[in-house]
């Protein structure tokens, strides 16, 4: 499988909050979308709420202020990184190695999101977006 057959669409978007109980309430009330996932997540430190609305899903996400500031350039509320479905993140992960881009993950991460899990990895683009590869485990 190419990588052009791995990535099947949009899996969500990445929203720094300064207020994560005031987002995930602006973006359920306000504009009616379920709230579909909520972890705090100790040891990174980051408490991220997953909201969605139709196809359409959202990682609020609140980090501690010296995480915020640890990333150049990095401010509250900008659509943090766009993250791409994958089939086989495995496979995703050696093929972008191959491309040449950069690679902001040296291996391929995880986290207890949703019934199974998620991994994924993150590259930069090529306007120095973030682009993250997700496949629901």
């Amino acid at each position: 499988m190419t990588i052009q057959e791995n990535v099947t669409g949009l899996q969500h978007l990445g929203i720094p909050a300064v207020d994560l109980q005031e987002s995930i309430a602006w973006y359920t009330k306000t504009l009616g979308f379920e709230l579909i996932e909520e972890k705090n997540l100790p040891e990174r430190p980051c408490h991220a709420a997953f909201v969605k609305k139709g196809n359409l899903v959202v990682e609020l996400y609140q980090e501690d202020e010296a995480a915020i500031k640890e990333v150049a350039g990095r401010s509250h509320g900008h659509v943090d990184h766009l993250a791409l479905n994958v089939q086989d993140v495995k496979a995703a992960f050696e093929d972008m190695k191959k491309t040449g881009c950069t690679m902001l993950d040296t291996e391929v991460q995880s986290l207890p999101f949703f019934e199974h899990g998620v991994a994924w990895f993150t590259v930069l683009g090529p306007n120095g977006e973030k682009v993250e590869f997700n496949q629901f485990l």
